[in-house]
Protein backbone atom coordinates (compact mmCIF):
# COMPACT_ATOMS: atom_id res chain seq x y z
CA UNK A 1 0.00 0.00 0.00
CA UNK A 2 1.56 3.51 -1.31
CA UNK A 3 -0.26 5.78 1.65
CA UNK A 4 1.75 8.16 4.23
CA UNK A 5 2.79 6.30 7.79
CA UNK A 6 2.88 9.43 10.38
CA UNK A 7 2.08 10.23 13.64
CA UNK A 8 0.58 13.25 14.93
CA UNK A 9 -0.27 15.16 17.53
CA UNK A 10 -3.98 13.73 17.97
CA UNK A 11 -3.49 11.71 15.54
CA UNK A 12 -2.16 8.35 14.61
CA UNK A 13 -1.35 5.69 11.78
CA UNK A 14 -3.67 3.11 10.79
CA UNK A 15 -3.36 0.78 8.33
CA UNK A 16 -0.19 2.84 6.49
CA UNK A 17 -2.27 5.71 6.20
CA UNK A 18 -2.21 8.72 8.00
CA UNK A 19 -5.47 9.34 9.53
CA UNK A 20 -5.92 12.43 12.13
CA UNK A 21 -8.74 11.33 14.83
CA UNK A 22 -10.30 13.63 17.18
CA UNK A 23 -11.38 12.06 20.79
CA UNK A 24 -14.76 11.54 20.95
CA UNK A 25 -17.48 12.37 23.00
CA UNK A 26 -19.31 9.19 23.43
CA UNK A 27 -19.10 7.66 26.37
CA UNK A 28 -17.88 4.11 25.23
CA UNK A 29 -20.47 2.76 27.99
CA UNK A 30 -23.05 4.44 25.97
CA UNK A 31 -26.34 2.45 25.27
CA UNK A 32 -27.82 5.10 23.02
CA UNK A 33 -27.92 3.85 19.03
CA UNK A 34 -24.60 4.44 17.15
CA UNK A 35 -25.09 7.55 14.56
CA UNK A 36 -24.16 6.39 11.37
CA UNK A 37 -20.87 6.60 9.87
CA UNK A 38 -20.48 8.14 6.09
CA UNK A 39 -16.83 7.83 4.56
CA UNK A 40 -16.90 11.06 2.53
CA UNK A 41 -14.30 9.62 -0.63
CA UNK A 42 -12.35 12.57 -2.49
CA UNK A 43 -9.79 11.13 -5.17
CA UNK A 44 -7.55 14.19 -5.97
CA UNK A 45 -5.07 14.59 -9.24
CA UNK A 46 -2.64 17.95 -9.15
CA UNK A 47 -5.65 20.27 -8.23
CA UNK A 48 -4.43 21.28 -4.45
CA UNK A 49 -6.55 25.05 -4.56
CA UNK A 50 -9.93 23.37 -5.70
CA UNK A 51 -9.11 20.12 -3.34
CA UNK A 52 -8.33 22.98 -0.37
CA UNK A 53 -11.89 24.59 -0.84
CA UNK A 54 -14.04 20.91 -0.94
CA UNK A 55 -12.36 20.15 2.14
CA UNK A 56 -12.80 23.81 3.79
CA UNK A 57 -16.81 23.23 2.59
CA UNK A 58 -17.31 19.93 4.11
CA UNK A 59 -16.74 21.87 7.47
CA UNK A 60 -19.94 23.24 7.12
CA UNK A 61 -21.84 20.01 6.52
CA UNK A 62 -25.08 19.83 8.93
CA UNK A 63 -25.37 16.43 10.32
CA UNK A 64 -28.29 17.46 12.94
CA UNK A 65 -26.95 14.72 14.77
CA UNK A 66 -27.69 11.82 12.51
CA UNK A 67 -24.50 10.83 11.40
CA UNK A 68 -20.79 11.61 11.49
CA UNK A 69 -18.35 11.64 8.70
CA UNK A 70 -15.17 11.25 8.07
CA UNK A 71 -12.80 12.00 4.82
CA UNK A 72 -10.39 9.90 2.67
CA UNK A 73 -8.48 11.78 0.07
CA UNK A 74 -6.68 9.30 -2.61
CA UNK A 75 -3.93 11.12 -3.73
CA UNK A 76 -3.89 9.75 -7.51
CA UNK A 77 -0.10 11.74 -8.26
CA UNK A 78 3.36 10.02 -7.35
CA UNK A 79 4.75 13.71 -6.13
CA UNK A 80 1.92 14.05 -3.86
CA UNK A 81 0.36 17.28 -4.52
CA UNK A 82 -2.26 16.90 -2.34
CA UNK A 83 -0.26 15.66 0.69
CA UNK A 84 0.34 19.16 1.87
CA UNK A 85 -3.37 20.07 1.86
CA UNK A 86 -4.88 17.11 3.19
CA UNK A 87 -2.33 17.47 6.00
CA UNK A 88 -3.08 21.22 6.77
CA UNK A 89 -6.75 20.13 7.40
CA UNK A 90 -6.36 17.67 9.36
CA UNK A 91 -4.22 19.77 11.60
CA UNK A 92 -7.39 22.19 12.05
CA UNK A 93 -10.13 20.10 11.69
CA UNK A 94 -12.79 18.25 13.72
CA UNK A 95 -13.33 16.19 10.84
CA UNK A 96 -11.36 13.01 11.20
CA UNK A 97 -9.18 12.67 7.67
CA UNK A 98 -7.60 9.89 5.82
CA UNK A 99 -4.62 10.54 3.46
CA UNK A 100 -3.51 7.92 0.71
CA UNK A 101 -1.49 7.61 -2.34
CA UNK A 102 -2.44 6.01 -5.49
CA UNK A 103 0.95 6.18 -7.25
CA UNK A 104 -0.42 4.34 -10.86
CA UNK A 105 -2.23 6.62 -12.93
CA UNK A 106 -5.82 5.81 -12.93
CA UNK A 107 -9.41 7.18 -11.81
CA UNK A 108 -10.41 3.39 -11.54
CA UNK A 109 -7.46 3.07 -9.03
CA UNK A 110 -7.32 6.13 -7.34
CA UNK A 111 -11.70 5.19 -6.09
CA UNK A 112 -10.28 2.35 -5.63
CA UNK A 113 -7.72 3.05 -3.29
CA UNK A 114 -10.19 5.59 -1.47
CA UNK A 115 -12.60 2.24 -0.94
CA UNK A 116 -9.95 0.44 0.70
CA UNK A 117 -9.21 3.21 3.11
CA UNK A 118 -12.70 3.84 3.69
CA UNK A 119 -14.43 2.95 7.18
CA UNK A 120 -17.96 3.49 7.93
CA UNK A 121 -21.65 2.17 7.04
CA UNK A 122 -21.72 4.54 3.83
CA UNK A 123 -19.18 5.62 1.47
CA UNK A 124 -19.68 9.18 -0.27
CA UNK A 125 -18.10 10.11 -3.19
CA UNK A 126 -17.30 13.67 -4.14
CA UNK A 127 -14.81 15.20 -7.08
CA UNK A 128 -12.25 17.61 -6.02
CA UNK A 129 -13.15 20.48 -8.47
CA UNK A 130 -16.55 20.31 -6.38
CA UNK A 131 -18.18 21.40 -3.13
CA UNK A 132 -21.62 20.50 -1.81
CA UNK A 133 -24.26 22.14 -0.20
CA UNK A 134 -24.60 22.54 3.56
CA UNK A 135 -27.25 19.76 4.05
CA UNK A 136 -25.55 17.64 1.43
CA UNK A 137 -24.86 14.53 2.93
CA UNK A 138 -27.96 15.04 5.33
CA UNK A 139 -30.23 14.99 2.18
CA UNK A 140 -28.13 11.83 0.75
CA UNK A 141 -28.84 9.82 3.96
CA UNK A 142 -32.26 10.77 4.55
CA UNK A 143 -33.66 9.40 1.42
CA UNK A 144 -31.10 6.22 0.85
CA UNK A 145 -33.02 5.33 4.32
CA UNK A 146 -36.48 6.23 3.39
CA UNK A 147 -36.42 4.94 0.64
CA UNK A 148 -34.42 1.63 2.18
CA UNK A 149 -32.50 1.77 -1.19
CA UNK A 150 -28.48 0.83 -1.58
CA UNK A 151 -27.21 4.22 -3.05
CA UNK A 152 -28.94 7.88 -3.76
CA UNK A 153 -27.49 10.40 -6.31
CA UNK A 154 -27.32 13.81 -6.75
CA UNK A 155 -27.00 16.82 -8.99
CA UNK A 156 -23.83 19.00 -9.95
CA UNK A 157 -24.54 22.67 -10.92
CA UNK A 158 -21.43 24.51 -12.77
CA UNK A 159 -19.80 27.33 -11.01
CA UNK A 160 -17.73 29.67 -12.56
CA UNK A 161 -15.78 31.75 -10.71
CA UNK A 162 -15.26 34.01 -13.37
CA UNK A 163 -17.69 35.04 -16.15
CA UNK A 164 -17.24 32.44 -19.12
CA UNK A 165 -17.57 33.24 -23.26
CA UNK A 166 -21.26 33.32 -23.53
CA UNK A 167 -20.89 30.39 -26.32
CA UNK A 168 -20.18 28.28 -23.19
CA UNK A 169 -23.22 29.37 -21.37
CA UNK A 170 -25.54 29.19 -24.30
CA UNK A 171 -24.28 25.90 -25.36
CA UNK A 172 -24.53 24.21 -21.69
CA UNK A 173 -21.71 22.77 -22.00
CA UNK A 174 -21.38 21.59 -18.26
CA UNK A 175 -25.04 20.99 -17.28
CA UNK A 176 -26.07 18.11 -16.39
CA UNK A 177 -29.71 16.85 -16.22
CA UNK A 178 -31.38 16.46 -13.00
CA UNK A 179 -34.61 14.48 -11.60
CA UNK A 180 -37.55 14.54 -9.17
CA UNK A 181 -36.15 12.58 -6.03
CA UNK A 182 -37.10 9.45 -5.60
CA UNK A 183 -36.22 8.51 -9.07
CA UNK A 184 -34.92 5.33 -10.20
CA UNK A 185 -31.34 5.88 -11.82
CA UNK A 186 -30.91 4.03 -14.65
CA UNK A 187 -26.59 2.99 -14.71
CA UNK A 188 -26.30 5.10 -18.44
CA UNK A 189 -27.24 8.22 -15.94
CA UNK A 190 -25.05 7.20 -13.04
CA UNK A 191 -21.98 8.94 -11.77
CA UNK A 192 -19.80 9.15 -8.91
CA UNK A 193 -19.60 12.95 -8.85
CA UNK A 194 -22.17 13.17 -6.11
CA UNK A 195 -23.16 9.72 -4.59
CA UNK A 196 -23.82 7.83 -1.07
CA UNK A 197 -23.41 4.29 -1.24
CA UNK A 198 -23.95 1.15 1.23
CA UNK A 199 -20.91 -0.35 1.92
CA UNK A 200 -21.81 -3.21 1.35
CA UNK A 201 -21.72 -2.64 -2.00
CA UNK A 202 -18.20 -3.26 -1.58
CA UNK A 203 -17.78 -6.36 0.34
CA UNK A 204 -17.06 -8.71 -2.18
CA UNK A 205 -16.06 -6.89 -4.76
CA UNK A 206 -12.12 -6.64 -4.87
CA UNK A 207 -11.97 -4.15 -7.74
CA UNK A 208 -15.03 -2.24 -7.61
CA UNK A 209 -14.27 0.16 -10.39
CA UNK A 210 -12.31 -1.80 -12.92
CA UNK A 211 -8.63 -0.53 -14.44
CA UNK A 212 -9.56 -0.58 -17.99
CA UNK A 213 -11.40 2.47 -18.06
CA UNK A 214 -10.16 5.45 -18.18
CA UNK A 215 -13.45 7.30 -18.02
CA UNK A 216 -16.92 5.57 -17.45
CA UNK A 217 -15.69 3.26 -14.44
CA UNK A 218 -18.72 4.58 -12.72
CA UNK A 219 -21.00 4.02 -15.41
CA UNK A 220 -19.64 0.86 -15.72
CA UNK A 221 -19.97 0.41 -11.93
CA UNK A 222 -23.35 0.71 -11.63
CA UNK A 223 -24.39 -1.08 -14.32
CA UNK A 224 -22.76 -4.40 -12.74
CA UNK A 225 -24.89 -3.50 -9.81
CA UNK A 226 -28.18 -3.26 -11.27
CA UNK A 227 -27.11 -6.57 -12.71
CA UNK A 228 -27.08 -7.73 -9.30
CA UNK A 229 -30.75 -6.31 -8.20
CA UNK A 230 -29.12 -3.29 -6.51
CA UNK A 231 -31.56 -0.39 -6.95
CA UNK A 232 -30.24 3.67 -6.81
CA UNK A 233 -32.38 6.76 -6.71
CA UNK A 234 -32.09 10.50 -7.04
CA UNK A 235 -32.25 13.26 -4.27
CA UNK A 236 -32.42 16.65 -6.14
CA UNK A 237 -32.14 18.61 -2.55
CA UNK A 238 -28.50 16.57 -2.44
CA UNK A 239 -26.74 19.39 -4.70
CA UNK A 240 -23.24 19.60 -5.01
CA UNK A 241 -21.36 22.10 -7.31
CA UNK A 242 -18.37 21.44 -9.87
CA UNK A 243 -15.86 24.50 -10.41
CA UNK A 244 -15.42 25.37 -14.04
CA UNK A 245 -11.98 26.99 -14.56
CA UNK A 246 -11.01 28.91 -17.51
CA UNK A 247 -9.00 25.66 -18.58
CA UNK A 248 -11.99 23.93 -19.25
CA UNK A 249 -13.14 26.41 -21.78
CA UNK A 250 -11.01 25.79 -24.33
CA UNK A 251 -12.80 24.10 -27.69
CA UNK A 252 -9.91 21.63 -27.07
CA UNK A 253 -10.73 20.59 -23.92
CA UNK A 254 -14.65 19.78 -25.13
CA UNK A 255 -13.83 17.95 -28.52
CA UNK A 256 -10.62 15.50 -26.11
CA UNK A 257 -12.80 15.02 -23.10
CA UNK A 258 -15.78 13.82 -26.24
CA UNK A 259 -13.43 11.75 -27.61
CA UNK A 260 -12.64 10.05 -24.77
CA UNK A 261 -15.97 9.40 -23.95
CA UNK A 262 -16.67 8.20 -27.03
CA UNK A 263 -13.78 5.56 -27.18
CA UNK A 264 -14.70 3.77 -23.72
CA UNK A 265 -17.95 2.41 -25.13
CA UNK A 266 -15.54 -0.42 -26.64
CA UNK A 267 -14.03 -1.18 -22.66
CA UNK A 268 -17.53 -1.95 -21.98
CA UNK A 269 -18.79 -5.51 -21.45
CA UNK A 270 -20.79 -6.87 -24.66
CA UNK A 271 -21.16 -2.66 -26.09
CA UNK A 272 -24.78 -2.67 -27.73
CA UNK A 273 -24.13 -2.92 -31.41
CA UNK A 274 -27.27 -0.71 -32.13
CA UNK A 275 -24.60 2.20 -31.05
CA UNK A 276 -22.74 1.21 -33.85
CA UNK A 277 -25.58 1.99 -36.06
CA UNK A 278 -26.40 5.11 -34.41
CA UNK A 279 -22.46 6.34 -34.75
CA UNK A 280 -22.13 4.98 -38.74
CA UNK A 281 -25.40 7.22 -39.25
CA UNK A 282 -24.56 9.85 -36.81
CA UNK A 283 -21.17 10.59 -37.91
CA UNK A 284 -21.98 11.57 -41.81
CA UNK A 285 -25.08 13.70 -40.97
CA UNK A 286 -22.96 15.78 -38.06
CA UNK A 287 -20.21 16.47 -40.85
CA UNK A 288 -22.87 17.51 -43.29
CA UNK A 289 -25.07 19.54 -40.84
CA UNK A 290 -21.94 21.06 -39.31
CA UNK A 291 -21.99 24.59 -41.51
CA UNK A 292 -25.44 25.33 -41.18
CA UNK A 293 -24.93 25.06 -37.06
CA UNK A 294 -22.15 27.56 -38.03
CA UNK A 295 -24.93 29.83 -39.56
CA UNK A 296 -26.86 29.52 -35.84
CA UNK A 297 -24.16 30.32 -33.69
CA UNK A 298 -20.69 29.14 -32.21
CA UNK A 299 -22.23 27.54 -29.33
CA UNK A 300 -24.51 25.61 -31.79
CA UNK A 301 -21.04 24.84 -34.01
CA UNK A 302 -19.71 23.32 -30.81
CA UNK A 303 -22.16 21.52 -29.79
CA UNK A 304 -22.63 19.37 -33.12
CA UNK A 305 -18.71 19.44 -33.47
CA UNK A 306 -18.90 17.55 -29.43
CA UNK A 307 -21.09 15.27 -30.53
CA UNK A 308 -19.51 13.99 -33.85
CA UNK A 309 -16.07 13.90 -31.57
CA UNK A 310 -18.16 11.34 -29.21
CA UNK A 311 -19.39 9.03 -32.25
CA UNK A 312 -15.77 9.52 -33.67
CA UNK A 313 -14.19 7.72 -30.43
CA UNK A 314 -16.67 5.15 -30.30
CA UNK A 315 -15.68 4.33 -34.39
CA UNK A 316 -12.04 4.54 -32.96
CA UNK A 317 -12.39 2.29 -30.36
CA UNK A 318 -13.84 -0.57 -32.36
CA UNK A 319 -10.80 -0.24 -34.49
CA UNK A 320 -8.72 -0.48 -31.54
CA UNK A 321 -7.52 2.85 -32.18
CA UNK A 322 -6.89 5.24 -28.81
CA UNK A 323 -7.46 8.61 -29.97
CA UNK A 324 -6.66 10.11 -26.48
CA UNK A 325 -3.31 8.87 -24.41
CA UNK A 326 -3.64 10.67 -21.59
CA UNK A 327 -5.22 9.57 -18.17
CA UNK A 328 -6.80 12.73 -17.88
CA UNK A 329 -8.18 15.26 -20.01
CA UNK A 330 -7.55 18.23 -18.05
CA UNK A 331 -6.84 21.22 -20.74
Amino acid sequence: MSCVDEKHQGGGSVDGCRIHTKTSTDDKHDTAPRPEHIAVCVCTYKRPQLLKRLLDELCHQETEGQFVFSVVVADNDVSRSAEQVASDFAGTSRIAVRYCVEPRAGISLARNKAIENAAGDFVAFIDDDEFPSKRWLYNLLKTCTEYGVDGVLGPVKERFDEPPPKWIVKGNFFQRPSYPTGTVVAWMNARTGNVLLRADLFASIAEPFRPKFRSGEDQDFFRRMIDRGRVFIWCNEALVYEVVPPARWKRTYLLRRALLFGSMWGVHDNPAQRDIVKSVIAIPAYMAALPFALLLGHHWFMRLLVKLCHHLGKMLSLLGIDPITDTYVSS
